[in-house]
Parts: structure tokens; sequence; C-alpha cells
């Protein structure tokens, strides 16, 4: 079924895949941008799109951005997924972008936003090494003194803080009856003394880090939002944060499945196509059938984020990170098995395209915390 698009919609997507193909449409390309694939962001590629005005998308105009809602925001993000554009330093802006103009204050909007669209990067730090999923079990602390905070403790798992300016951090400032109680987000800029960033080494190439907070001085201006409401705002970002995912990897779906019938048209074993065999050609319509299925609930989502802006949709956005990422993982494993052993080949790419998909059904909450969300959506 062919999306109802606007033509300003399709004129953007077609200069997106246009720029996609044109700077890393080859492998050779992929892998000088992201050094043979262990880099999977790209700055000076990066900084070319901010030019072009495209990572100001969901950026306010008054900060010099676009101010496109939650729609333009999804089919950009699954545009450049499905061109393969080293830019994983987007989502994570983003999504401490968005904090920033909720909660942040005029100065901090500023600097976070106006450099979103000059190709600056940003990332955000949650995750502990006892505190996973159960974000509300960190202990990193940081303690008042005299004009600011000190903070002590390790963050894990934290997405492009060895490329961001800032690290949005969330650090417990008090201790309350509820673990939830007391957490407070930071404006960290990643050169601050105390601050030390480590690189944790992943299938995925360099992405995640650990940080290590040692009396590291935060000035009160360093404060997002209210003291002690870290986490009610926190879950005021759980809607972007979900559709980023979503559209990002079925962006990767798509791409992995048209690598795949392009494949499977063109190889030919036992005198034909190997895509005319009935067991294949099933395949196949399963998995155009799923991804047509996904498209359809993320653009409803989204566009119904963008008629009601400050209502919190869980269930629904949930759903849509479930969906898509869940499908891009089992698209990404099909294609290989029916590419065979090339599938399994650098070459080919379809290998990189499963890597990308394997960790996405963990973070920004693992699909067994989406189903526990929509579970309880219910009244379960």
């Amino acid at each position: 079924m062919p999306r109802v698009l606007s033509d300003e919609r399709r004129d953007l997507l077609a200069a997106i895949g246009d720029f996609c193909r044109r700077e890393c449409g080859t492998k050779e390309q992929r892998d000088k941008l992201t050094a043979d694939g262990r880099e999977p962001h790209n700055q000076r590629l990066y900084e070319k799109m901010a030019a072009l005005g495209w990572l100001g998308i969901a950026v306010p105009e008054e900060y010099d951005g676009a101010g496109r809602g939650m729609v333009d925001l999804c089919l950009f993000l699954q545009e450049t997924a499905y061109g393969r554009a080293p830019i994983t330093g987007f989502g994570t802006t983003i999504i401490a972008a968005a904090a920033y103009e909720r909660f942040g204050t005029e100065e901090q909007k500023r600097v976070v936003l106006q450099g979103v669209t000059k190709g600056r990067v940003e990332a955000i730090s949650m995750s502990e090494p006892g505190a996973g999923s159960d974000v509300g079990a960190l202990v990193c602390r940081a303690e008042r003194t005299t004009g600011g905070y000190l903070v002590n403790g390790q963050k894990t798992w934290c997405s492009n803080a060895h490329i961001a300016d800032h690290i949005l951090l969330v650090a417990r400032t008090e201790q309350g009856e509820s673990k939830h109680h007391g957490l407070t987000q930071f404006m960290v800029p990643t050169d601050v003394d105390g601050l030390r960033i480590s690189g944790i080494d992943t299938m995925g190439g360099k992405e995640v880090n650990d940080l290590y907070f040692t009396d590291c001085f935060l000035p009160d201006s360093a404060v997002v939002g209210t003291p002690g409401q870290g986490w009610t705002q926190l879950m005021a970002g759980l809607n972007l944060e979900r559709m980023i995912l979503a559209a990002l990897m079925l962006g990767v779906a798509q791409r992995a499945f048209d690598d795949t019938v392009q494949y499977v048209r063109q190889r030919e074993q036992f005198g034909r196509p190997i895509g005319s065999f009935q067991a294949l050609r099933h395949r196949i319509a399963d998995m155009a059938t799923e991804i047509e299925c996904a498209q359809l609930l993320l653009d409803d989502v989204a566009a119904a984020i963008d008629a009601e802006p400050g209502r919190m949709f869980m269930r629904e956005a949930s759903m849509a990170k479930l969906k898509c990422t869940e499908l891009a993982k089992h698209v990404t494993l099909e294609g290989m098995q029916m590419m065979g052993g090339y599938g399994y080949a650098t070459e080919y790419g379809m290998e990189a395209l499963l890597r990308q998909t394997v960790v996405s059904t963990v973070y920004g909450g693992t699909s067994e915390i989406q189903r526990d969300i929509i579970g309880r959506t219910y009244g379960l």
C-alpha cells in the first residue's frame, strides 16, 4: 500500500535518498567513512547534513531549526537508516535536545538546540552497572556543595559520549521513600574535570562508554529542570526515544528486505532464480506484509503524537518500538539465511545490518520491558 505523503515530504525523502546514494551508497564509501565499520558515526558527513538544514528537523524555529514534528522526524530517520548513513550520533542528540527544550534554561536551550542545527552531538546517561531496565535503582550521586554539586559514581552504556559536547546526566541528589524520588538531570560538558570517558568494545564498533565521575564539580547552572524531579522529566521523553528507535530500525528492515529481494531475484540454483522457489517466495511475502504493518503502526502513532504533542502515548509508542525492533532483527536474520554464505560475508552488507539490529531489542527499553508496559496499560 503506497504511503500518502505530501509533495514536500516526498521531495525531502528524495533529497535524502539521493544524498545517501552519493555519499555512502557503496561499501567502499561506508568503509572509508566508518574506519571499516568500527566508527559508526562520521562527523564530516553529519555536518554536511547539518549544512543542508536536515538535522534541525525537530528543533524549534527560534533556535534555527525547521520546527517539524514527529512524522517528519520519523521520515528522516527511516530514510537515513535505509541509506546506511553513518550518523549514529543523531538519535541520542535529539533525545537529549528534547529534554533541554522542555526543561532547560534559556541558555541551555540556546547552546544545545542551536548546536544540533550545526551538527554537534549530545548524549544522555541513565544506566549504571546495577541499574539498567530498573533506572530508578541508580546510585551515582550528586551531593550539594557550595555553588553546585559534586558528582561521584559510575555510569555505563552511554551512547556517543566520546563524540558529544555534553552529557545529560541523571544522578541521585536525594534519597526518598520512593526510588524514583530524588533524581536530578544535569548538563555535563564532556571536557569537565573529574569525568573520565572509557569506550566499551561492542560488535557494533565504538558506540557506548563507561563514565567515571570523581569529585566532578557541576555548578548550579548545570541543573536541567527541577532538582529531584528527574524521573518525571525522563518519563516525558519516552514517546520520542521509542519512536526514534522504531523509525531507525524500520528503515534498516526495509533496506535488508530490498537487498534480499534483489539477491533472490538474481541468484540462480537448479536452473532458476532462488526467489522462484515457494519456500523463499512465501518468506518474502511474510516479511513484506510485516513491514507494511509496522509502517502503518509507526505512521499512525507519529501522526497521533503530532496531533497531541503533550500527551503520553505509553502503549502506542511501546508497541511501535517493540514491533519495529523485533521485526528488523527478524528480517536481517531471514535475509542472511536466504543469501546463504553471501549473507555472512562482509562484501554483501547483510551481516552489518544484522549487527545493527541485534542490540535494538535491548537499548531504549528491552522488548520484555515494552511488553510489560503494554500489558500494564490494559490493567494487568
